[in-house]
């Protein structure tokens, strides 16, 4: 039987005047709390506001549906 996922994407705002700062402990809490609910982590990218400045942490993760 095929395996069925449900997908969803979680946005992480990096903060700081040229952005790149992000509270890790903040992160890995939110991703250790929706592991706790089945999800998985995926993938993980950053959106460039450019000059090489982050302007966000985008992370996709899946569970079984």
């Amino acid at each position: 039987m095929l395996q069925k996922w449900e997908y969803i994407s979680v946005k992480t705002e990096a903060k700081g005047l040229m952005g790149g700062k992000f509270n890790l402990e903040e992160f890995d809490s939110k991703l250790n709390d929706l592991g706790e609910k089945g999800w998985e982590l995926v993938s993980s990218f950053t959106t460039n506001k450019g000059y090489g400045e982050t302007r966000d942490i985008v992370s996709i993760l899946k569970r079984k549906k």
